[in-house]
């Protein structure tokens, strides 16, 4: 710490002056980088609610996909889908970011399409958020897991949080869940296993902002 005590008055104001200015500028920082997660939080929402218009029929059998940008066929989706597909309309191709990281099986045709290995991805890749029954603690953009002991296809899952609520203030999800891709009042639809925010450069060859 700058002891002041014994140094001229022009001095001290410096120090105090460059201190307020180093401050101010951390929290520009700060600031400036919150709006950026705000801002991407909002386009991943956007790109997943743009999914529900396309019927899709639920399959969750195994296919072959090319690598990377691999996809299944339109009118086909599962739950991880939805996530997969609306970080590509931000530049992001989960595929080869899954593959690579070497946390799934190795096959690069489905652990970008499997829930345990997304949350082990989101996990070590973004941030780990805690789960709690607080509407408050989900914000736009989150990405929420869950274990459906009913669940006729799969006993996993995966949602997107979205900007609108319930009138009681519960965030809804856009996801699906077997009947196509929906937003709706279901973020406490059954017990949540993990919470978790993503974002990061794009990655894909080419893409540009424009294309979304």
């Amino acid at each position: 710490m700058v002891a002041l005590v014994g140094r001229p008055a022009w001095a001290v104001l410096a120090i105090v002056l460059f201190a307020f200015g180093l401050v101010s500028f951390s929290i520009g920082l700060h600031a400036e980088a919150a709006h950026a997660d705000e801002a991407f939080a909002m386009k991943l929402v956007e790109a997943a609610r743009e999914q529900r218009t396309v019927p899709v029929i639920y399959d969750p059998s195994y296919r072959k996909l090319e690598y990377p940008m691999g996809d299944v066929p339109w009118f086909v989706g599962v739950c991880t889908d939805v996530v997969v597909r609306a970080y590509r309309k931000l530049g992001i191709d989960l595929q080869p970011l899954v593959h690579r990281s070497g946390l799934g099986s190795g096959d690069r045709n489905i652990d970008h399409r499997r829930v345990v290995v997304l949350k082990k991805y989101f996990a070590r890749y973004g941030r780990s958020l805690k789960v709690s029954s607080d509407p408050k603690d989900y914000d736009p953009g989150d990405l929420v897991t869950y274990y459906l002991p009913d669940g006729t296809f799969s006993k996993t899952h995966i949602a997107i949080v979205s900007d609108k609520e319930t009138l009681e203030g519960v965030p809804f999800v856009i996801h699906n869940r077997g009947y196509g891709v929906r937003e709706e009042d279901w973020l406490f639809g059954s017990e949540i296993t993990g919470h978790y925010r993503f974002a990061r450069e794009p990655n894909i060859e080419g893409w540009t902002s424009e294309e979304k």
